[in-house]
């Protein structure tokens, strides 16, 4: 232990550029404890590490991949949430996925690596599913349409500069949002085949979500794809997006495909 007059000695020497061992020798302060001095009075800097957020930049740009983004986003909208449980932890997106699709959270945890590739990206299991998360100060920056309260409670609409991402790469932003709250199903109804009524099957999409305003995001992108869809609507609810049409199920097949 010093006492305040030597530490104050000490530290003026070191200020003055002295070297460690001239101050050591003259004070008989070991040089360990002199260098604890020093790093206190001159705090080393910090050393940056990791890409800057594209969009805190001076000239905000849209992030590095874009494809991976667009369907990274169709998650979020779908089945992902931004949560933040303590103020001294970056918030976290969480990607929430039944353990019957292992090649859906593939290809969620890729998006994510894609868009935060130095950040850290695990997987959390649940029972009969699995929470895809990544850590990172910048989500609010990436996914604007965070707020409080449950989505379709809220106003979601994309910024310009998202909604640049989405027409660029529709396919993926529509495959986001079907693996987050679509599906691909088999439908059988009957019909009369020579007098005999049999039974025919046809493949089907299917889109449910309650908020209107990430629906219409859904069907405005369908319509620039020329995809035809139309309300499925049960017990009065129009939550349900239904595309049967040949044509339009066989281009979902070609870019999107069942869950697996």
């Amino acid at each position: 232990m010093y006492d305040v007059s030597t530490r104050k000695r000490a530290v003026d020497l070191v200020t003055q550029g002295r070297s460690l061992s001239s101050v050591s020798k003259e004070t008989g302060i070991s040089r360990a404890t002199l260098r604890s001095w020093q790093r206190r009075i001159e705090p080393r800097p910090r050393r940056q590490t990791g890409r800057p957020c594209p969009r805190c930049e001076d000239e905000p740009r849209p992030p590095d991949d874009q494809a991976a983004y667009a369907y990274l986003l169709g998650l979020y909208l779908g089945d992902g949430h931004i949560s933040h449980y303590s103020e001294h932890r970056a918030p976290n997106l969480m990607i929430t996925c039944t353990e019957t699709w292992p090649g859906l959270m593939d290809h969620c945890e890729q998006a994510m690596r894609a868009v935060f590739p130095e950040n850290s990206v695990s997987r959390v299991r649940r029972t009969g599913c699995s929470n895809v998360k990544v850590y990172s100060k910048h989500l609010p920056c990436l996914f604007p349409q965070h707020g409080p309260g449950k989505k379709h409670q809220r106003s979601i609409t994309l910024e310009p500069w998202q909604q640049e991402i989405v027409d660029a790469h529709p396919w993926e932003f529509i495959r986001g949002l079907i693996h987050s709250d679509g599906c691909r199903i088999t439908n059988w109804t009957t019909r009369m085949v020579g007098g005999e009524r049999k039974r025919y099957e046809y493949p089907r999409y299917f889109f449910t979500n309650v908020s209107d305003d990430i629906r219409r995001l859904y069907t405005d992108t369908l319509d620039k794809l020329g995809i035809e869809w139309t309300h499925c609507a049960r017990n009065g609810n129009p939550y349900n997006i239904s595309i049967a049409r040949k044509t339009s199920v066989a281009l979902l097949d070609t870019h999107v495909g069942p869950k697996h």
